[in-house]
């Protein structure tokens, strides 16, 4: 990993390991560590660059309570409705929760999904980010829908990775992402804030004492002129040498330092907690931001882990401490996107693993419900504005249209150019996989 560190300790915000947001810039690092980013290079040059679409996937790990939503049911029981009312939305007869104000108008812009059907049950990524169980896998496992893309499509510029997870690590350990299954560790996700940030460290450069973009050239210039002085570059191959420029490359530091944007686009994205909450991730709210200047840049597949909503208990005051901040992230991400003309080019998802009981608990919580539950879509050039599926009376089952997280990856596919019932991935015995076995794109947004 390779750190520009700061001398400044006062900003606002901080990343997870209680380093300030301008602490340090942080370059480089991949799950498995070394140098086997060269292996993404070389997937690259074999699979060519097909199109410059892109995909943000932001992971609520534990499960947040679909009816205190985007589903609510207020003529159900008191046992059943909860404390939160709906509101209107800019979308003539959609409702969502209260505490959702922000995107309630930008519904024209955004799909909520209220049928998601089919999860396991269990407390993992591994559903939101492949799209299949994780019983039953071939040998190697399933690979993430970023690596995929990786695979498929390689890098949009050799400076730039296919595939960044911005998660940090979490304490409940299946709900960290960076798992490339079968296809192997060369489309492992660049991962700025995981464990192979201490891989490369380039010690005591200060942002303070650099000054100027300039500066910062002339340092990283200074460390591949070290990097070749002391023999590193020696027996490398060109794929292992271009590994060395993206761990150098400006276009990445750039993308990576967010206080490079301007104030009120910092303050309009928010700043959050390095806290983890429970087992699961930060409220970081800065990772939303980083991930629309990746994007930007020419990554395909970005990943987020956004707090933790496992409410057994308390459930209302938990949601009343997360969605606000959650409204005001994922709104101003939506936003920027439109503003910016990348709508029809970066698809955004919203989910978690399952949802929650529809009866409240003693505890005032909800339990683990793997019956239904919901996902919100913006951008990617869909049609939005509307809502798939629909719950019974309690939000218990799907009353129509049920949506598989197979048709999700499907149509996030589809959105990359990419047909998931044509296209084949190989597992470690050469046995070829389609991307979707047997579920075609939502048809209502394509």
């Amino acid at each position: 990993m390779f750190h520009i560190l700061s001398e400044d300790q006062s900003a606002k915000g901080q990343f997870c390991d209680r380093r300030t947001r301008r602490h340090f810039l942080q370059i480089g690092g991949l799950a498995l560590g070394g140098l086997s980013m060269s292996d993404l290079l070389r997937a690259e040059s074999a699979a060519g660059q097909r199109s410059q679409k892109s995909v943000i996937m932001i992971y609520l790990p534990g499960g947040p309570p679909h009816q205190d939503m985007f589903d609510l049911k207020p003529d159900a029981p008191a046992e059943i409705r909860g404390e939160f009312s709906p509101i209107r939305t800019n979308v003539l007869g959609i409702e969502i929760c209260e505490l959702l104000p922000k995107l309630a108008g930008m519904m024209d812009k955004l799909v909520p999904i209220r049928s998601i059907v089919g999860a396991t049950g269990d407390h993992y990524s591994f559903q939101c980010l492949t799209g299949r169980s994780h019983t039953a896998q071939p040998q190697g496992g399933w690979p993430e829908f970023g690596s995929v893309v990786a695979k498929l499509q390689g890098q949009t510029s050799s400076a730039i990775p296919p595939y960044v997870g911005l998660s940090p690590r979490m304490q409940h350990k299946p709900y960290n992402s960076g798992k490339p299954g079968f296809l192997g560790s060369a489309f492992t996700p660049f991962q700025p804030y995981g464990e192979g940030r201490s891989d490369l460290v380039l010690e005591g450069i200060s942002l303070e004492r650099m000054g100027d973009r300039g500066s910062l050239t002339k340092a990283l210039d200074r460390f591949n002129r070290s990097a070749d002085s002391s023999g590193m570059m020696d027996g490398m191959d060109i794929f292992q040498q271009q590994a060395f420029g993206v761990l150098t490359s400006n276009r990445l530091a750039e993308a990576l330092d967010i206080s490079r944007e301007p104030q009120s686009v910092l303050d309009r994205y928010g700043y959050g907690t390095e806290k983890h909450q429970g087992d699961g991730a930060p409220r970081l709210m800065q990772q939303f931001l980083a991930a629309r200047r990746l994007v930007e840049a020419g990554v395909r597949c970005v990943t987020i882990s956004y707090s933790f909503w496992d409410f057994h208990g308390s459930n209302f005051a938990m949601c009343r401490e997360n969605l606000p901040q959650l409204d005001q992230g994922v709104s101003a991400l939506v936003e920027e996107i439109y503003d910016r003309g990348l709508d029809k080019d970066v698809t955004v998802i919203v989910w978690g693993e399952f949802g929650r009981t529809p009866k409240i608990n003693p505890q005032a919580g909800r339990d683990h419900w793997p019956n239904v539950s919901c996902a919100l879509l913006a951008g990617g050039g869909l049609r939005t504005g509307q809502v798939i599926g629909s719950t019974d009376r309690t939000a218990s089952e799907a009353n129509d249209r049920p949506v598989r997280f197979e048709e999700v990856h499907a149509t996030l596919y589809n959105r990359l150019g990419i047909d998931p019932l044509a296209t084949t991935i190989k597992d470690l015995a050469g046995r070829p996989h389609y991307l979707s076995e047997h579920h075609r794109p939502l048809s209502e947004l394509i």
